[in-house]
């Protein structure tokens, strides 16, 4: 019997007892950092080696823009730490509609982003496995294993997953940092010259390459998402929102840099391993290998990344009674399993139905499509905290930006401006996709609906 001077223990709270916060700042930050380095940024340079030099000013702009973007989610995520990021940003500000075509929009673009990363992951491994470059069978099978290999570690856990995002955003960095950083002792001013060779007006090149390098900051938002599982999310996701954001800009600059540096314009536009063909110019033959293995990390990490967050966006909006029920469900370790098994069986479809095509180029406008989708969550959010601040009773001072209601109309006019450089064809395709939506939103409805 206990001790009348022993005051009894006080229960856990439920919610922490039932799933307790697992995520710190450095497993938050990696998830960040590791969902925007993907392969395609060790492809960038050659994209950008048509443009010269002035492509590092397009650089500067797009990780301005990034910066904003990521100051508006640490102050959304600091003023409403909930799980969802972006779907639940636009409801809070704008009610469920708008909410449900966020959740809607984005939760597409990670299935078809998955599915693109995946069959990225197999080519990256063919350097090491040529058959699965001869073999689009063995590739399929290679890509579908890779996606249920990690459907896997996400259900044992988001610590777990969170390890694996954490050790391979390391090892990922690796080159990028070394080429980076040692790489600048071997460059060569006159690859900088003409600084600008692309033929159009240097306003002209800059925008060009800022759209070609917007894509490889989507996902900065990623910290927000699983917020009910992250440590004290009101300090931990705007920190590692901000942390990561700024990490990856500076090492896409610097490793630009030295890639321009060591590979004349015309050569590096023509390569199709522009990372890989820096290091062997600089240390020999076998650097390639080493950067091939880092392009192999970089999907697997990112496809690590990205899995997370197409269990934890869904279930969040299940709860609000936003998607169905059956995404909500959760196992005894607190995870989506369900929702991650039907969301990645989508991805296993477009894997499967693109290897039977054999055409690994349709992914490049599926890629497209899914930063649009992404853009229009990022409109979204810049606008909810405008609306919070206005709310709050802030205002715009003439001339004045540097608050947060001038950062988010600015975040929200640089959203805009970079869905327009989506294009014609994403930007229709990113409406019908909206469009697609609405009957489900109303089924939702009517499911809900007394009698319904």
């Amino acid at each position: 019997m206990a001790s009348a001077a022993s005051p009894p223990k006080p229960a856990p709270e439920p919610h922490t007892a039932l799933r307790p916060r697992k995520l710190g700042i450095w497993m938050c930050a990696a998830l960040v950092v590791g969902n925007m380095v993907g392969s395609g940024v060790f492809l960038l340079p050659a994209s950008l080696g048509a443009y010269g030099g002035v492509s590092l000013l397009g650089w500067l702009f797009t990780s301005a823009g990034a910066m904003l973007l990521a100051l508006t989610f640490a102050r959304l995520a600091r003023a409403l730490p909930r799980a969802g990021g972006p779907y639940a940003y636009t409801r809070a500000s704008f009610g469920d509609f708008p909410a449900f075509l966020v959740a809607w929009v984005y939760w597409i673009s990670i299935c078809a982003g998955n599915a693109a990363i995946a069959v990225a992951l197999i080519g990256s491994l063919s350097f090491f496995w040529p058959a699965l470059a001869r073999s689009s069978a063995l590739a399929a099978a290679a890509a579908i294993a890779s996606i249920w290999l990690l459907v896997a570690v996400n259900v044992r856990g988001v610590r777990t997953a969170g390890w694996v995002q954490l050790v391979t955003t390391v090892l990922k960095l690796a080159p990028l940092i070394a080429i980076g950083t040692i790489g600048l002792l071997f460059l060569h001013w006159d690859n900088f010259t003409p600084f600008n060779v692309s033929g159009r007006s240097t306003l002209s090149a800059v925008s060009g390459t800022a759209a070609l390098t917007l894509w490889a900051f989507t996902g900065l938002e990623s910290a927000t998402i699983p917020a009910d599982d992250v440590e004290r999310p009101d300090r931990t996701i705007p920190r590692a929102t901000l942390l990561g954001t700024a990490l990856a800009a500076t090492v896409y600059i610097l490793a630009t840099i030295a890639v321009m540096g060591v590979i004349p314009a015309a050569a590096l536009a023509a390569s199709d391993a522009p990372f890989a063909d820096a290091a062997s110019r600089m240390w020999g033959p076998w650097a390639a290998g080493v950067v091939a293995a880092g392009m192999v990390i970089a999907c697997f990490g990112a496809l690590n990344g990205w899995t997370l967050l197409i269990g934890q966006l869904p279930l969040a909006a299940a709860v609000d009674g936003l998607l169905p029920p059956v995404f909500g469900r959760r196992t005894a370790r607190g995870t989506p399993a369900v929702g991650l098994a039907i969301s990645s069986a989508l991805v296993t479809l477009i894997v499967a139905t693109n290897y039977t095509k054999g055409l690994v180029a349709e992914f490049t406008f599926i890629i497209l499509l899914s930063t649009l989708a992404t853009l229009v969550a990022y409109a979204f959010s810049s606008l909810a905290l405008a609306v919070s601040c206005v709310r709050a009773g802030e205002r715009l001072r003439a001339g004045r930006l540097a608050g947060p209601l001038g950062a988010a109309l600015l975040a929200f006019a640089y959203s805009l401006w970079a869905i327009v450089g989506a294009g014609r064809d994403a930007v229709f395709w990113g409406f019908l996709l909206l469009l697609a939506g609405v009957p489900v939103y109303a089924w939702l409805r009517r499911r809900v609906a007394p009698g319904g």
